[in-house]
């Protein structure tokens, strides 16, 4: 085989072919690379574009990670929160099921197990239900007295007559869910257990909670047969969470309807100070939570992360005023206390009729749709509660709705059985404007449900366009007000016009503050300044010079004080329920339930409270005319 080189043809030969090498070889030209059009160099405005195109992904991949991880930390939450212990796994269970958005009512426990309880339960001083009511956008609580001696329920066992703390101390937390439910009710579709080292550590993450303190706390008697030590001086302030504890607990001078008073009072706080709470310091506090609190829901699993992010932002958006604080009322006794269910649905609008009759203004409520008057209703039992007919019936007869009987002595029993998880509102078609009242009737009612009469509960209408079959969803009561009930009559306040029970002790500190101090002018007729030192106190809280003036009424529990001081945007001012004009002067009013808690004047850039007791003893126009009566040193 012959190759181009022995050819001649190739690097090193010339072209003639004849083979014959030509050295040294011809020079070879490089290579020549090139563009067709020649490149352009990129401009300053592209090159600023790139860079933050990069910037942007680069800004987009940090917080897709950061989401990310608080996503999974947030399930992480959710799985450390739910319920792990074999006893709130079983009470979990037990639990109703909540509509969406329909109110909601949580169980609260504050449980404490030493060493000594072995693998009791321990106990739970801290019953409380929270109702939480999307419609009107409002939080309601009621706490429920340890000493309260009522019927004790208990899974797998009969029931007994003790006091309610032995429900959890006996059956765990399944006891006081089953107690509360039978006592009150109320469907509870949540249930929260706090212990209280979690309670301290919770209060210390938030930074402290502000409490009014209403009176001097002090205790140095402890051991097995004494108290927990204590040492609090009155005024408004901020506590530790060891403090705030103690407060919350302490019971060695008075009894148990103050402490749950005190209980409400923290609850109100915390959900202040939660509103102020720095956002960068969420994961501390979280933290916290999910190693000390347990919380269920129906079926016995935990809260689901969005659940808790819908509940976070609902009360973190709560509006002033709308954070309610319901008492048990008609309570009797001393170390056993007696009383009947309360209802807890009409706070909001019971508050607004009890301002009108404080104030001496005519309430004058507002009638929509149909006139009552004009609706007939036959109301069946179809949940199996006995009396619930009956009640609903009375409550719509007192909202001036015509009750009808079954005809024919026929039982006012569903004739489908008990089992009826929603009120079901039926209508005749036949007759006028039947749907429509269907509608209206069914808002009174929690999660109900409107339909054509069917033959089935036809012969129970007795000529009725409306038969209601009452459900388990029914608390007890009707959702709202009832607008034809009477508002609260105006009673002549129990007060005496006495400036010289404390002008002086006022104008003997004046010298101490930097502001101008007013004195009350008119008292309670039945109180007195209180003897314990120092009264009045002054003191500072943030930076802010405060005076407090505490008196007794002369009942074991109840002080009520004066507060003075120019921090004007104090947290606990931030849940004001109205404002009234007397003259040139303006006062805030602060309630709780149906009672004025708080009244606030504000003049000369400092803020005057008049605080009612923990238990709100001195009545609403006592409280006013106490506001009213406030006067500056001259």
């Amino acid at each position: 085989m012959r190759t181009t080189l022995k050819r001649g043809i190739g690097r090193g030969a010339d072209l003639n072919g004849n083979g014959h090498a030509v050295l040294p070889p011809r020079v070879l030209t490089p290579i020549a690379r090139y563009r067709q059009p020649p490149r352009q160099g990129r401009s300053v405005a592209r090159r600023i574009a790139g860079f933050f195109l990069w910037l942007l992904v680069i800004v987009a991949m940090v917080a897709g990670g950061a989401a990310g991880g608080l996503y999974l930390y947030g399930h992480d939450f959710a799985a450390a929160t739910a319920p792990h212990s074999r006893a709130m796994k079983r009470a979990a269970k037990r639990l109703d099921y909540v509509a969406p958005g329909k109110p909601a009512v949580a169980l609260v426990l504050g449980t404490d197990h030493r060493y000594v309880d072995g693998k009791d339960p321990g106990r739970s001083d801290t019953m409380m239900l929270i109702r939480s009511d999307p419609a009107s956008h409002t939080v309601s609580m009621l706490s429920f007295p340890r000493d309260l001696r009522v019927e004790i329920h208990c899974p797998g066992r009969g029931t007994w007559l003790n006091k309610i703390n032995d429900a959890y101390a006996t059956c765990g937390p399944s006891g006081p869910l089953e107690t509360l439910r039978a006592l009150t009710h109320i469907p509870i579709n949540y249930l929260i257990s706090v212990n209280f080292v979690g309670f301290i550590r919770v209060v210390d993450k938030l930074g402290g909670v502000y409490i009014d303190v209403d009176r001097r706390y002090f205790n140095n008697h402890t051991g097995p047969t004494g108290f927990a030590a204590i040492n609090l001086e009155a005024g408004y302030q901020r506590l530790s969470g060891k403090q705030a504890l103690d407060f919350v607990r302490y019971r060695h001078t008075d009894n148990d309807l103050f402490r749950v008073a005190r209980q409400q009072m923290f609850v109100r706080a915390a959900k202040e100070q939660l509103a102020r709470y720095s956002r960068f310091h969420v994961s501390s506090l979280l933290g916290a939570i999910k190693k000390n609190v347990e919380v269920g829901r129906a079926g016995g699993s935990g809260v689901s992360l969005s659940t808790m992010v819908n509940y976070a932002l609902f009360f973190h958006g709560l509006p002033g005023g709308h954070f309610v604080q319901v008492h048990i009322q008609g309570l009797q006794g001393q170390s056993d206390l007696y009383t009947a269910p309360e209802n807890i649905t009409n706070a909001v609008q019971e508050f607004m009729r009890a301002n009108a009759a404080a104030l001496n203004e005519k309430y004058r409520p507002k009638v929509h749709g149909i006139n009552p008057r004009t609706i007939f209703v036959t109301v069946l039992n179809a949940n199996g509660v006995t009396g619930s007919a009956a009640t609903a019936g009375t409550q719509l007869h007192e909202r001036s709705y015509q009750i009808l009987q079954p005809p024919n002595k026929l039982p006012a029993d569903s004739p489908d059985g008990w089992n009826h998880t929603r009120t079901r509102v039926f209508f005749d078609p036949s007759q006028k404007n039947a749907k429509a009242a269907a509608k209206q009737v069914a808002k009174l009612f929690t999660d109900a449900s409107t339909g054509p009469l069917t033959p089935r509960f036809q012969p129970y209408a007795n000529g009725a366009e409306l038969v209601v079959a009452v459900g388990k969803s029914y608390d007890g009561s009707l959702v709202g007000s009832n607008p034809t009930a009477p508002p609260p009559r105006h009673e002549p306040p129990h007060t005496i016009h006495n400036p010289s029970a404390t002008r002086s002790l006022m104008r003997a500190i004046r010298h101490r503050l930097p502001f101008r101090v007013e004195y009350p002018t008119v008292i309670d007729r039945s109180s007195r300044v209180d003897p314990e030192p120092p009264n009045p106190r002054v003191y500072t809280v943030q930076g802010h010079r405060m005076a407090r003036l505490v008196f007794s009424t002369g009942s074991p529990g109840e002080y009520w004080g004066i507060q003075e001081t120019n921090w004007g945007n104090a947290p606990a001012l931030t849940e004001k329920n109205f404002v009234r004009h007397f003259g040139h002067r303006t006062f805030e009013f602060f309630y709780s339930g149906s009672h004025l808690h708080m009244v606030v004047l504000t003049e000369n850039r400092t803020t005057y409270w008049v605080v009612n007791t923990l238990d709100d003893a001195l009545s609403n126009e006592t409280m006013i005319a106490i506001a009213r009566g406030l006067r500056p040193l001259r």
